[in-house]
């Protein structure tokens, strides 16, 4: 039995710790966002799509360790952590209830960064996507009038900004 619980609370500090990496990457991406550093952005963007996956991996390890304590302790494989730890031991109960209530924590904030992420990276992509079509706007979608005639074909579509040659 001590194996098996030295095998979940190693999981569970796995996990924290890949937690906290998240949040160190989902931070340095937010910083090249805000200094506009867009050279160094699809790194970053790679970097946290494999940290997801190492979670993902992290995640399905303690799992595993988890269902195992349950079967040991004569419980259904899908116990909680709730209904585990009053059957464990005292000297591991407050071990076990900290590192799930600070795993849960900090993927809360994870998950907050995440967003603010997406929603300023969704912002400036939208900004340039502005800048682009004032640059140089994309022709009008070709529709038909009632006589089948393209509407609108008469209408040049000019740049904002033109080469001169």
């Amino acid at each position: 039995m001590n194996e098996i619980l030295s095998n979940l609370i190693e999981s569970l500090r796995e996990e924290l710790k890949q937690y906290g990496e998240m949040l160190a990457l989902l931070d340095h991406q937010q910083n090249l966002v805000m200094r506009r550093q867009s050279s160094d952005l699809l790194q970053s963007v790679t970097d946290v799509n494999s940290q997801v996956e190492v979670i993902h991996a992290v995640r399905r390890e303690r799992e595993q360790h988890r269902s195992h304590l349950a079967r040991q302790l004569n419980l259904n494989p899908d116990a909680d952590f709730n209904a585990l730890t009053p059957l464990l031991a005292v000297e591991y109960r407050g071990l076990i209830k900290a590192l799930v209530q600070e795993n849960n924590e900090l993927l809360v904030r994870v998950k907050q960064r995440a967003r603010q992420n997406h929603l300023m990276l969704t912002r400036a992509t939208e900004l340039m996507q502005r800048f682009i079509n004032a640059l140089s706007p994309a022709p009008a979608t070709a529709t038909y009038n009632v006589s089948g005639v393209v509407a609108g074909a008469s209408v040049p579509q000019h740049a904002m900004l033109e080469v001169i040659v």
